[in-house]
């Protein structure tokens, strides 16, 4: 029973230390993309604001890219762990 309780409050700690790491990697995925929007409406380019595009769509990649990256390290690492504790007895 504590065993259980403590894999609760472990996947607890994991979501809200993740859904803090997302708020924070959307701020910087966003960064760019409203940097470039912003310049080419102080100089009222519409070509430099359809940059941002592009640049909106890369980033996006590259944050999942490295999510799913991070996840399949931290899995490799950990994953044995995580199942002989959630194994049925």
């Amino acid at each position: 029973m504590r065993a259980r309780v403590e894999l609760v409050l472990a996947v607890v700690a994991a979501v809200g230390c993740v859904l803090s790491w997302l708020a924070a990697g959307s701020t910087v995925v966003v960064a760019p993309v409203l940097v470039v929007l912003g310049v080419g409406a102080g100089l009222h380019n519409p070509l430099v604001q359809w940059a941002a595009l592009p640049i909106g769509l890369l980033t996006g990649v590259l944050a999942v890219w490295l999510g799913i990256r991070l996840a399949t390290t931290r899995l490799e690492r950990y994953g044995p762990e995580l199942l002989a504790a959630v194994k049925p007895r």
